[in-house]
């Protein structure tokens, strides 16, 4: 293994992925590869280069062997992404579990697995990653968010605890005040 030739490697990958130039940046990352297999950013730069040419299965590949060397947030949240567009949403879902556990703040994966979870009617088991991002980030978009699973999951009385946590720090959200008005009705 030597560390000098994999570092210009990847290196030179990553600038050829920036440029565009698909097939260089391929080579490079290759030969990456061929001087440290352990490492996940080739990998990762091989499943983009994939995406890019609508080679889903051999990105899946790619960010899988990322996730074996290195198991973390992007291999995870990459193969959580492709298995969506592979219509694979419970491996998804769990592949974006994973990627939260590493980084509950990722509003990328938080939405996805939001969207899934509607699609997957698995309401309920997303609600400690909403909970868990809710101290990362986007606090207004993750409340409403978390109100609105508990209200589909007739959990009513903590709905409107989040609502009206919601509207006490932003009173002219829209959103939660249509959905806090279904409390009146």
């Amino acid at each position: 293994m030597n560390h000098v030739d994999y570092e210009i490697n990847k290196e030179l990958g990553e600038c050829y992925l920036f440029m565009g130039e698909f097939d260089k940046a391929r080579d490079y990352y290759l030969k990456a590869v061929e001087h440290n297999n352990g490492m996940a950013e080739p990998y990762l730069g091989l499943a983009a280069i994939a995406v890019h040419k609508g080679q889903l299965e051999e990105a899946h590949t790619f960010y899988r062997k990322a996730n074996l060397v290195s198991p973390g947030e992007k291999p995870l949240t990459g193969l959580g992404m492709i298995e969506v567009e592979l219509g694979r949403y419970n491996e998804a879902f769990d592949h974006f579990c994973a990627a939260l556990d590493h980084n509950p703040g990722n509003m990328v994966v938080v939405n996805s697995l939001l969207q899934l979870a509607y699609v997957l009617n698995r309401l309920e088991d997303i609600l400690p990653y909403l909970s868990g991002a809710l101290d990362t980030g986007d606090t207004e978009a993750v409340r409403y968010a978390l109100a609105a699973c508990l209200l589909s999951l007739n959990r009513d009385e903590e709905a409107k605890t989040h609502l009206e946590m919601l509207l006490g720090e932003n009173p002219s959200n829209d959103s939660a005040r249509q959905l806090y008005a279904q409390f009146a009705a």
